[in-house]
């Protein structure tokens, strides 16, 4: 089999943001990968309290100035990237002064969510696709981490299901317990309408909760992985009823290669079977 190439769409990384089991995840496994000979990308949003000076992060210019949409409104997209050493491994982030430039993840100081969170995804999903675009690079299996990163198997099989980099990739997508308290932004589905996504891919967010955009990733992906063990019941529930390969999240950073090897493995090979 020739060499895999994986997007790594991630919410979080470490050590750009504190350790946690879904940043930790963000971290090792595309290393592993590289280790076992895999061509990778990986990608994360450029939070505001990401120290720029300590984590060394600088504008790639010949892939910043364009703008998306969102919503009707354009916004400027900026591309900072930045090297972790040990794993010689490079991570590019998408940036925005609006969405991402507040000293702050993903809610307040008194734990509130931001009620733009729904936009900030969609910034974050179509930055990443278009920033691959602009890479001119075809990924065969594009894995994404946590609910941030939920809208981009939505775009992939609608805005980008003709783009000839995208069209053959496989998603696995990551659910994890993290989310913060409360729902979305009530009107995100006509903001998703606008892009002229159907109601066929928003059957979950009649009510707009962030366990509705996991399950909106899960419905449109050819593999699962769980985690975490402390995502909510329904959650599992909906993984439990899909027929795709799934894989639970039990592992050490240092065993994470031949299980994950295996899965990427699964699906490719059930491509070439068909």
């Amino acid at each position: 089999m020739s060499k895999i190439k994986i997007l790594y769409v991630s919410q979080e990384i470490t050590p750009y943001v504190p350790e946690s089991e879904m940043s930790t995840l963000g971290r090792y496994l595309p290393q592993r990968m590289m280790e076992k000979g895999m061509e990778i990308r990986t990608f994360m949003p450029r939070f505001g309290k990401i120290n720029t000076r300590r984590h060394q992060l600088h504008e790639v210019i010949r892939l910043s100035g364009m703008n998306l949409v969102v919503n009707d409104v354009d916004h400027p997209l900026i591309i900072k990237v930045a090297s972790i050493q040990p794993a010689r491994m490079q991570v590019y982030f998408i940036d925005n002064e609006e969405y991402f430039q507040r000293k702050a993840f993903l809610y307040d100081e008194m734990g509130t969510a931001f009620p733009d969170n729904d936009e900030r995804s969609i910034f974050f999903v179509k930055g990443v696709l278009e920033t691959v675009k602009k890479l001119g690079w075809s990924p065969d299996i594009i894995h994404c981490h946590g609910w941030m990163t939920s809208l981009l198997p939505v775009y992939l099989k609608t805005t980008y299901k003709d783009d000839p980099l995208f069209n053959e990739s496989k998603i696995v997508y990551s659910a994890f317990s993290d989310i913060p308290d409360g729902d979305l932004d009530k009107d995100l589905k006509a903001k998703l309408k606008f892009d002229n996504i159907g109601d066929e891919y928003l059957q979950h967010l009649d009510t707009i909760t962030y366990d509705g955009l996991h399950k909106t990733a899960l419905d449109l992906s050819d593999a699962i992985v769980v985690g975490d063990e402390a995502i909510s019941l329904d959650v599992r529930d909906h993984i439990d009823s899909k027929d795709v390969p799934v894989l639970v999240n039990e592992f050490e950073p240092d065993e994470y290669g031949e299980p994950f090897e295996n899965l990427y493995n699964q699906i490719m090979e059930e491509d070439t079977m068909e």
